[in-house]
């Protein structure tokens, strides 16, 4: 069976068969690996978070391989139309929007079930949104969680917060762009506002920007700056990832709020660091 659009492949290469985990630039089409191009290529098909998006990187590097959809609205048919395809000996790329796939993006019930079904899962490496604002954060990187969204609903997500006032490690969690205020206005009220935040918005991209501080003085920049906008493309609705991380060590404070994305696709995400210093 094959699913999907576009032209096949061309003549099958060395690629061996199996499900293929694609990391895809968070923003700077230059963000992608020489394995990831080659893998893009020589698939039967690439299964995309959004076929249209993932065209643009596609006509950037000339590759013409078939494409199908497979989203959070439609993966739990077409992840066992794949899997089919797979027992078959098809070569499937699985990539997001942008980023690792799996990580807070569509993608586990596929793997899970290429697993189960005993195919090859062959990660193939690349950028990856919130490691990397986490490394240019400043935050201590030797031991964190990364704990996906955070809880839409002002009450759970106070609840979340005051449970790790206290952890030794970092934590990150994705939140949406429309909720990043209220999200430091809890940080302000449950962590305090000494402590240090920074935001950085659209990483990897020409205007990459980051801002540092105390999170009430984050707090007074975000409500002076308006609203935080993100044009959105293709099927998705406005909820964009984000990003959000906390964590504590002896003294001081920190947080990191980031916002890249890939073309009109911002992600907006933040990490916070309760207790750990950072020089502005």
């Amino acid at each position: 069976m094959k699913t999907g659009e576009g032209s096949d492949a061309g003549p099958r290469s060395s690629l061996a068969p199996g499900l293929y985990l694609v990391a895809t630039p968070i923003g700077n089409l230059e963000d992608i690996t020489l394995r990831a191009v080659r893998v893009l290529k020589e698939a039967d098909v690439i299964a995309c978070e959004d076929t249209r998006q993932t065209q643009k990187l596609l006509n950037h590097y000339g590759i013409s391989t078939r494409k199908t959809s497979y989203h959070e609205h439609n993966e739990m048919t077409r992840a066992a139309e794949l899997v089919l395809d797979l027992e078959g000996a098809a070569r499937v790329a699985l990539v997001t929007d942008a980023g690792m796939p799996g990580i807070s993006d569509p993608g586990f019930r596929l793997i899970s079930l290429a697993i189960r079904h005993h195919i090859p899962v062959v990660p193939i490496p690349g950028a990856s949104a919130f490691l990397a604002a986490l490394v240019a954060s400043g935050l201590p990187t030797d031991s964190f969680r990364f704990s996906g969204f955070l809880p839409p609903k002002s009450g759970q997500r106070r609840q979340m917060l005051e449970s790790i006032k206290s952890t030794p490690r970092t934590q990150v969690f994705y939140e949406a762009p429309h909720r990043v205020k209220e999200a430091v206005e809890d940080v302000v009220e449950i962590l305090g506002g000494e402590r240090q935040l920074v935001i950085a918005r659209e990483v990897s991209k020409i205007h990459e920007e980051f801002l540092r501080g105390r999170a009430s003085e984050i707090l007074e920049t975000l409500n002076a700056r308006g609203d935080i906008k993100g044009e959105i493309t293709g099927t998705r609705d406005s909820c964009v990832p984000s990003f959000f991380a906390l964590s504590e060590v002896e003294d001081s404070s920190q947080s990191l709020l980031q916002l890249p994305g890939i073309e009109t696709l911002p992600k907006l995400q933040y990490v916070a660091h309760p207790q750990s210093a950072i020089h502005r």
